[in-house]
């Protein structure tokens, strides 16, 4: 889940105003906060999505407004049930408009210590890293100080690669993923949401991913999955973002039957959800609709996200006794 996706039109005009953020006068869509919303079902690919995803971060300037984004976020995940979330943020986004890191981080740390607080939800933040950018940019923003002191003190915890995919293999930012590795930080990747099933491979040989997101192509190379099955590779699959973006045409297309059959762990996510119109539940019922999985595979496919996230092995276990207390009620 992207915390700079959970900005809703609401929000996002307001920020606009308090900050006095013009936006763009020559797209309609920009006219209410209701013709955003009717835009934003109207994507047709993930660079069309980036589009408004960008003009919408310029509205986000003071540590209060990272702070007001991301409590919007956990106060859906409260409602939904969410325990844990691991939650990307894209620094460079913010830093090349002028934004200093620490305004952005400590923004985020206020949601997350509110929301463990109030709901007793606890998260982990991953800083994504941009394709669209030079490889260069992405190493002199993982390499600035206040960048590196948050992965020393553990405010940040890992590594990802988000943006375009198309054309940009991850083991481009293999210096960036060895220097990640060698400081003992986590790490993910996007791959196979837009790019073919060979970048999840790339992903796993040049970056040594240990989570794949999203990953759907995957289910197009037999032997790849079989591999990642093996492997005991998870993937953060997002259903309602893969109807939205057009990577299939409906939530039925997304291979949550070939990944259950041929056991490949994944976990049901809601990657950008103020801009798909789907929070975590919206995906679960979505999937449940789709498919009319049992108590079992949802059983599974929960112990994979537990499992496969990077919180304490004490939370994990914390977690699993939540999960066996309500799979209880319903056996």
């Amino acid at each position: 889940m992207h915390l700079e996706g959970a900005l809703t039109p609401s929000l996002l005009f307001t920020l606009a105003a308090n900050n006095h953020i013009s936006l763009p006068e020559d797209d309609p869509a920009f006219t209410s906060r209701e013709t955003l919303l009717a835009r934003y079902k109207r994507f047709t690919s993930l660079d069309e999505f980036l589009h408004y995803y960008y003009i919408g971060m310029s509205v986000l300037i003071h540590a209060a407004d990272f702070e007001a984004v991301a409590w919007d976020y956990f106060q859906h995940a409260a409602a939904d049930g969410v325990h844990h979330a691991e939650l990307f943020f894209d620094p460079q986004a913010h830093m090349s408009r002028g934004v200093g890191y620490q305004t952005v981080l400590s923004g985020f740390t206020a949601a997350r210590q509110r929301a463990e607080k109030e709901f007793g939800i606890t998260s982990e933040l991953i800083s994504c890293f941009l394709r669209h950018l030079p490889v260069a940019d992405s190493l002199a923003a993982f390499r600035q100080e206040d960048v590196q002191k948050s992965y020393r003190s553990g405010a940040v915890i890992g590594v990802g690669l988000d943006s375009s995919e198309a054309g940009n293999l991850p083991r481009k930012w293999n210096e960036l993923y060895r220097e990640a590795e060698r400081q003992g930080l986590r790490r993910t990747a996007h791959a196979g949401e837009e790019g073919p099933a060979s970048y999840i491979a790339d992903a796993v040989d040049s970056l040594q991913v240990e989570r794949v997101d999203h990953g759907v192509r995957l289910a197009e190379d037999p032997e790849l999955m079989r591999w990642v099955a093996d492997k005991g590779l998870m993937l953060t699959v997002c259903p309602i973002s893969n109807v939205t973006l057009g990577c299939v045409m409906a939530i039925s297309e997304v291979p949550i039957r070939k990944f259950l059959d041929a056991g490949v762990r994944f976990s049901i996510n809601s990657d950008d959800p103020a801009y798909f119109g789907g929070y975590i539940l919206d995906n679960y019922c979505a999937v449940q609709e789709a498919f009319g999985l049992s108590v079992g595979e949802w059983r599974a496919i929960c112990t994979a996200g537990i499992e496969g996230s990077w919180c304490s092995r004490g939370r994990k276990d914390e977690v699993l006794r939540a999960l066996d207390n309500v799979v209880g009620e319903w056996n």
